[in-house]
């Protein structure tokens, strides 16, 4: 999902030059229809210790089950449309957007859901004047009568920040091998971290008090509403909240923990204007909005022209950076999209990386598919051929990975969360 409105004029001037971009080295896949009639789906997964059965969510708000003869049940696992605030059709980044099932969900019944809802009663008056809604963690659990369907009235809720725009949500979710709970939050919106909810001189994500742009890790058994691990990075200090992970994200539209190796947390951070980046995120890890846009530096004042230094010491590097089509002519996108780790049957794709990119231009639908492969001590990335469709050319939303290893990749022919014109493909030889 896109990370910021492209204006449309902007978009056209640049589609020419962009799809006459140089091809780089290729993977060829095939892709296999799984589900169809789908509205924004953002996610496909499967709960731990269950391989046979798919949960995909829609950003309006509903989660269906895939069952294990490929078939989608007619009645939704879980519908909270009503608990979210009322999505633009032309194109928003607010709605349901994560899923995460406890480790222990085949004991206890419990999963996790983000979504951007209402601003609670209790929140200052100045933001109901001025901010967009509330980003909120939930815990459910499933009905005792159904394991196809969740109890809607056994909510609780984990985490709630009110988000001063609509935009840079970021709210992925997924356990850890730790068994923690990790949740990746956006800036905030608008524009180059800065306006109404952005701190002045730094910006969120350098904000160390702040909850936006940042990676969160937090304890959901036994305490209320949650725990702060004792070995999280910045406990124990004044100027920190205790719930940071990592820092200095823009938008980390997707994230994953690789269900083999080294169990590596790869974040996809959507840039401004000129870069998109991949990181893999490590304890108290600063990965540099908005000191930098991937590995340059940047001027909030000035988002075009990076400057040739800035106060970046100690900031990582992403192990993936690409030209974004807004300013560059030779480029491969306008928004990353996170994916997976490859650890399925093919051995050939054992390790490997599979993200893409929402599209080359706003005004017309031209997403990619990408993989990276470790080279040495760094990261090399080729496009993603598809051979059985050479024409495709869809929105790409999101990835997802079954218990089997095996990767997904979710598109949309609208820019809007509408129409029902969503397939979800499995990505196969």
């Amino acid at each position: 999902m896109v990370a910021r409105i492209v204006p449309l004029l902007l978009s056209i001037v640049f589609l020419v030059s962009a799809m006459s971009a140089p091809a780089s080295a290729q993977v060829t896949v095939n892709l296999q229809v799984v589900a169809e009639g789908l509205t924004a789906p953002l996610l496909l997964i499967s709960p731990p210790d269950d391989t046979k059965r798919r949960f995909i969510i829609e950003q309006i708000g509903l989660i269906k089950i895939l069952m294990p003869d490929g078939k989608m049940r007619d009645e939704p696992f879980l519908n909270i449309r009503h608990r979210i605030v009322r999505l633009m059709p032309d194109f928003d980044e607010r709605g349901l957007l994560a899923l995460a099932f406890h480790p222990d969900f085949k004991n206890n019944g419990k999963f996790y859901v983000t979504y951007s809802g209402y601003i609670p009663g209790e929140s200052t008056l100045d933001k109901h004047l001025w901010y967009s809604h509330t980003n909120y963690v939930a815990e459910y659990r499933v009905s005792k009568d159904n394991p196809n369907k969740a109890d809607p009235l056994s909510e609780r809720i984990l985490t709630r920040i009110d988000w001063p725009q609509f935009n840079h949500n970021g709210h992925w979710i997924g356990f850890g091998p730790d068994g923690y709970l990790y949740i990746s939050t956006g800036d905030g919106g608008y524009a180059n971290d800065w306006g109404i909810g952005h701190h002045v001189t730094k910006g969120n994500g350098q904000d160390l008090m702040s909850l936006n742009g940042k990676i969160l890790r937090v304890d959901v058994n036994g305490a209320t509403p949650y725990a702060v691990p004792g070995d999280n990075p910045f406990v124990g200090r004044t100027d920190a909240r205790p719930e940071i992970w990592a820092y200095g994200l823009r938008n980390p539209w997707r994230c994953s923990f690789d269900t083999g190796g080294s169990k590596e947390l790869f974040c996809a951070d959507v840039g401004q204007n000129a870069y998109e980046e991949v990181d893999i995120v490590t304890k108290g890890g600063n990965y540099g909005w908005r000191v930098r846009e991937g590995k340059h530096c940047f001027d909030y004042a000035n988002p075009n022209a990076h400057p040739a230094a800035c106060s970046d010491a100690g900031m990582i590097d992403p192990i993936i950076e690409y030209n974004n089509c807004n300013v560059h002519q030779t480029c491969k996108g306008i928004s990353v999209t996170g994916g997976y780790v490859y650890r399925g049957s093919q051995a050939a794709w054992q390790g490997k990386y599979f993200f893409g990119d929402w599209s080359r231009t706003f005004a017309v639908k031209n997403g990619s598919l990408f993989v990276a492969s470790r080279s040495g001590t760094g990261w090399t990335m080729e496009d993603v051929k598809v051979a059985n469709m050479p024409s495709f050319n869809s929105y790409v939303l999101a990835f997802g990975q079954d218990g089997d290893g095996e990767i997904y990749v979710m598109t949309q022919d609208t820019t809007g969360p509408v129409g029902g014109l969503a397939r979800v493909y499995k990505i196969v030889p």
